[in-house]
Order: C-alpha cells, then sequence, then structure tokens
C-alpha cells in the first residue's frame, strides 16, 4: 500500500466514490436511506472538478491510499491553521474526513492514512480533532482503538434535517 497526496481529479472521484459507499456501510442505520443515497452514487464532473480546484489550494493534507495496481482505497484529508472548523483550537488539526473502502475495512489503511497524516501536519500541532455523525458504531470503534477520546457532542445539518454528532480529540 502506498499513501501519498492528492494528484489528480480521478484521486477526488475515487474519494467521492468511496465515502459514498462509506456511509452507506457505516450510517445505514443512523440516517434515513434517501438521505445516504444523496452522497452514494456517481459524482457529477461539476461535482469532482470544483472539489479538485478547492483542494489545489492546499493538497498537503489530502492523502490517498492506493494498493500496488494503483486503485485508491480511502483517503484523509487534514486541515490547520485558519483553513479547519470552528471546534478545532489554535494548536489543533481537524481530521476533516476519513474514508476506506468498505471492501478493506480491517486491513490497515486507515490507520495507515492517520500515521502519514501525522507526517504532514506542522511541528506546532498537538492534537487532532474530529467530528462524525453519533451512531456511527463503526468510526467510534476505530478511532477509540488509535488513541482518539471523545471529547464532546454537537449536532450537524444532514439533507436539511439536524443530527447530534461526536466529537473525538488525540493528543500528538
Amino acid at each position: 500500500m502506498n499513501i501519498r497526496q492528492l494528484r489528480s481529479r480521478e484521486d477526488v472521484r475515487a474519494a467521492i466514490e468511496i465515502n459514498g459507499r462509506a456511509w452507506e456501510a457505516a450510517y445505514a442505520d443512523v440516517l434515513p436511506a434517501d438521505v445516504v443515497a444523496q452522497v452514494a452514487g456517481e459524482p457529477a464532473d461539476e461535482h469532482v472538478d470544483r472539489r479538485f480546484d478547492q483542494l489545489l489550494d492546499d493538497p498537503a493534507g489530502f492523502l490517498v491510499a492506493e494498493d500496488d495496481e494503483g486503485e485508491v482505497l480511502g483517503y484523509a484529508h487534514l486541515r490547520w491553521g485558519e483553513n479547519t472548523q470552528p471546534f478545532v483550537g489554535e494548536t489543533e488539526a481537524g481530521l476533516t474526513e476519513l474514508y476506506v473502502d468498505p471492501e478493506v475495512w480491517g486491513e490497515g489503511v486507515g490507520t495507515a492514512l492517520i500515521e502519514r497524516g501525522l507526517d504532514v501536519l506542522p511541528d506546532d500541532v498537538d492534537a487532532i480533532t474530529l467530528e462524525m455523525l453519533d451512531g456511527n458504531e463503526v468510526g467510534a470503534r476505530f478511532f477509540e482503538s488509535r488513541g482518539f477520546e471523545r471529547s464532546g457532542t454537537s449536532e450537524t445539518d444532514v439533507g436539511g434535517e439536524t443530527y447530534p454528532t461526536v466529537r473525538y480529540r488525540r493528543d500528538l
């Protein structure tokens, strides 16, 4: 497995598709099927182009995991400084996204993405924080087994409805 930075629109397309499959697996019992269906499916070219252009501003924090044949297995997006969510402190990085294709869950892809992500963070970052929908038991087990501790709750809007979220933090 190779962990590398963002290279192309095809990386973004693969990431969007993996995101959809992971949502289908992790949130099937948490969100209504029509909401999950909005995330899953074939991404429109305009969406891929827009996301790629956004990521070009700071590709260092967007990591892709690929197998030996170059197939994307998962991705992580870390942000720090002024470019992150309001709940992320000045000396913290936000793990905005970490999604792995459900077909390779449990094979070390997510762990490898986190470990490589630590290498791209500035030296003054002292913690990683993240927020995910409450009820994502797969995600909770994954992050807790890698040293993240539950640090709070909030809510977010998904598909026009409000859902509870859980925040996690890992000191570095």
